[in-house]
């Protein structure tokens, strides 16, 4: 008698719940998986501040020109954070960062075939792009597999980590567009961001939601969105992410390097020096800040009082003294930075949890498109200031302390989340 196909010997034995969750990596594994995605992002964003002075003899770049530049990353990078929001809240973490992450891909290939300026920012709009959820998708995913009071830890240890992918843009890219040219830098990027798409494919995976569970539509997703805007405590959330991280970038993913060849007369090796210490010790800052969030009660008052320092910083940098001060300046900065952690448990408790990854999005948007903003006004400030035979890093880092203490204001002044009263 012939036995039923149930119980061939070549079919698979059915595999059992427990077996499963076995064979599934770690929610560590695969949070450090999607953290190379974030890593890559990091590179790309911070490319400006080594790859400027080639980039100007090529192309012939005003200051302005190179905050275009650097910014065009950014504007896309923000502009997409409401789509990335939704696509992760309506479809997952896993299948939204697959779809996009291509884009950077093929930008970073566009980018170094350019024949001039103006595909060159259009490589660095697809990048944007395909870049726009690589951070995103590791808050979302911390907040759903990990414990909410690990949530400012976690996010600090992986802000860290994938921080170190500013190392690249240190002395790496300097010794490698030295060697060859800033285009094999995007080759290498390139080649890095399929392998890190290839890993995230294989490794990271989801539940799949329950059959009978209710979907969301994209019109109810989009009306979320607005309701998040119509809430008081948003603006002032909103006001300090324009700046906070934007003060960053401007210094270590822009103005570092012409600041030092510039005002000081250092190589590009020696600016990548200084650009790759900057970034070591910026690395420890989000793991430390993390460790110590004061918690709800006290959050805000620190968001608001390192603000108001770093602002100070870059009051004092503004002025041309010696190449050491400057220099700790930079560094100080860099650990400082790493208090910008505190903000995301600001936001993931100002929301409740069915909205996180949009008001996530929201959130990062507002961080990334301040990003791209001070990156332009900055470099057609630097345009002005030449101009008018001002020196143009006294009016970049005199601007950004400004907009510093004017994002802290609002922040302070503005409604608070119900939660503080």
């Amino acid at each position: 008698m012939t036995p039923p196909p149930s119980a061939s010997a070549a079919d698979p034995a059915p595999r059992s719940p427990s077996a499963i969750r076995a064979s599934t990596p770690s929610p560590w594994t695969m949070l450090l998986v999607l953290s190379t995605g974030f890593a890559l992002s990091q590179a790309f964003r911070t490319v400006a501040a080594i790859m400027a002075a080639p980039l100007a003899a090529d192309f012939h770049l005003s200051p302005q020109a190179l905050g275009l530049f650097a910014g065009a990353f950014h504007f896309a990078f923000g502009a997409l954070q409401l789509l990335m929001g939704i696509g992760i809240d309506l479809q997952g973490v896993r299948r939204t960062v697959l779809v996009a992450f291509p884009l950077a891909i093929g930008g970073a290939v566009l980018s170094a075939l350019a024949p001039s300026f103006g595909v060159l920012v259009v490589g660095q709009v697809l990048i944007g792009i395909g870049c726009a959820p690589a951070f995103l998708v590791c808050t979302v995913f911390i907040a759903r597999h990990f414990a909410p009071e690990r949530f400012a830890a976690v996010s600090g240890a992986i802000l860290g980590l994938g921080s170190c992918g500013m190392l690249v843009t240190g002395t790496p890219l300097a010794w490698l567009i030295e060697a060859s040219s800033w285009r094999m830098g995007f080759w290498v990027l390139a080649a890095a961001s399929l392998l890190a798409w290839a890993a995230i494919a294989a490794v990271v995976h989801e539940p799949a939601p329950a059959a009978d569970a209710p979907r969301e539509s994209l019109g109810s997703a989009v009306r979320t969105f607005a309701g998040l805007l119509l809430l008081p405590h948003t603006w002032g959330i909103l006001a300090l992410a324009l700046v906070t991280y934007a003060s960053f970038v401007a210094l270590r993913g822009l103005w570092l390097g012409p600041m030092l060849m510039q005002r000081h007369g250092f190589s590009l090796m020696a600016s990548g020096n200084v650009a790759l210490l900057m970034t070591v010790i910026a690395i420890g800052g989000p793991p430390l800040f993390g460790r110590i969030d004061p918690g709800a009660a006290r959050r805000r008052r620190w968001l608001v009082g390192f603000t108001v320092v770093c602002a100070g910083l870059f009051a004092v940098l503004a002025f041309d003294t010696h190449a050491g001060a400057d220099i700790a300046l930079a560094l100080a900065i860099g650990l400082l930075s790493g208090y910008m952690v505190l903000q995301y448990p600001d936001v993931k408790g100002a929301y409740p949890m069915a909205v996180t990854g949009r008001a996530m999005a929201l959130f990062t948007m507002a961080m990334f498109l301040g990003v791209a903003l001070m990156q332009w006004v900055t470099g057609a400030i630097a345009t002005a200031a030449q101009s008018r035979g001002i020196e143009p890093f006294q009016a970049v880092f005199g601007a950004i302390a400004l907009m510093l203490a004017a994002g802290a204001l609002a922040y302070r002044l503005l409604p608070q989340p119900p939660r503080e009263g």
